[in-house]
């Protein structure tokens, strides 16, 4: 009976392939046309090169679909600074921001989360919009504000834009809140918030999206009455 299923098999053309696999390249956090098949460092800026997937034909799009119900904690928390802040109060009240998860020792994608928010910010600035960059550790026991500082340094973070960092469980309640709460560090999701405060308006993105996209999602909210 074997034989036969494989001779059916075979002649009708079913024949079983594996799915090709995505052949894996590393680039640059900061200068992503930078890539190599092989591990190393970045000419430009000497960072090391980070492994990836080659991009997809149709990359991911920004997800519009609104956040609801979001009620964000005013826990106290350090910024990359070492100065005490009230989140809500310090950062979001009366904002539009754009938030994102990360954490130091990463090797991954927050590098790269990391540096798509620098691009954001400079992008935001040509196009003169105001708005709050917020970057929220998930490793606050080991993200110290000097950690978060020299983290800020290396992808010249520039004013309004904060790292944050603080007791474990005012991080764990903000990152319940905010939906991304994960066991493992190295399970957080690539994801960005953005949000307009006034109105209330909150909507999340894909967190490699390209600048020009979150942009337009940020002027979205910024429009929001």
């Amino acid at each position: 009976m074997l034989i036969k299923v494989l001779m059916v098999l075979m002649l009708t053309g079913a024949v079983y392939s594996a799915p090709a696999q995505t052949p894996k390249v590393y680039s640059c956090p900061m200068h992503p046309t930078v890539t190599s098949s092989k591990p190393g460092k970045c000419p430009k800026c000497k960072m090391a090169l980070t492994p990836t997937r080659a991009k997809a034909e149709n990359p991911p799009e920004p997800d519009p679909a609104a956040v609801s119900a979001i009620r964000i904690p005013d826990v106290t928390i350090q910024d990359q600074n070492g100065k005490s802040l009230n989140f809500y109060r310090d950062l979001v009240k009366g904002k539009v921001v754009a938030v994102n998860f990360v954490f130091t020792t990463c090797t991954a994608i927050c590098p790269s989360l990391t540096a798509t928010f620098r691009r954001l910010q400079q992008e935001l600035a040509a196009r003169k919009l105001e708005a709050q960059l917020i970057s929220i550790s998930v490793d606050p026991t080991v993200d110290t504000p000097e950690r978060l500082r020299d983290f800020a340094a290396k992808f010249k973070a520039e004013p309004g834009w904060t790292f944050v960092t603080g007791n474990a469980a005012d991080i764990d309640r903000l990152l319940q809140e905010f939906g991304v709460a994960v066991a493992n560090k190295n399970d957080h999701t690539p994801m960005i918030l953005i949000g307009n405060d006034e109105t209330g308006y909150w909507t999340r993105a894909y967190g490699l999206s390209s600048p020009a996209a979150l942009v337009k999602l940020m002027t979205q909210a910024a429009n929001q009455k």
